[in-house]
């Protein structure tokens, strides 16, 4: 914002896409949701709205955003975007976690154990 504050990480206005980004969720947000994060200690929710974006994974506890990328996010005008982003979401203190589909599908226990660390680290 002009004045130097961050806007509000609740946006009303995103809320009816997070809902549907939730609803339609793409199957390694499901696997690392319903195989891992759903019953996490450190109490993640789906698609959060934080202020003018919707993150894939949250943990207010943690002060954590988890965000799978799938391969359009690799292309250079994306990562671009990207980077905006995450600086955006760091703004609030907020540690974000970028992790590709590819991890999910092939190396599930690994993507595990690295956000279980960084769990541990934030706590």
């Amino acid at each position: 914002m002009e004045d130097g504050r961050l806007p509000r990480k609740h946006n009303k206005n995103l809320v009816p896409n997070a809902k549907a980004l939730r609803r339609d969720m793409t199957k390694e947000e499901k696997h690392l949701w319903y195989d891992f994060l759903r019953g996490h200690p450190a109490r993640f929710t789906r698609q959060k709205v934080l202020g003018r974006y919707i993150a894939d994974f949250y943990s207010g506890k943690a002060k954590l955003v988890i965000e799978l990328d799938g391969s359009q996010h690799f292309e250079v005008e994306n990562a671009e975007k990207d980077a905006e982003r995450t600086r955006f979401i760091e703004n609030y203190g907020l540690k974000v976690l970028r992790i590709p589909n590819v991890d999910v599908n092939r190396n599930f226990v690994a993507v595990c154990e690295m956000i279980e660390r960084e769990i541990q680290e934030r706590e």
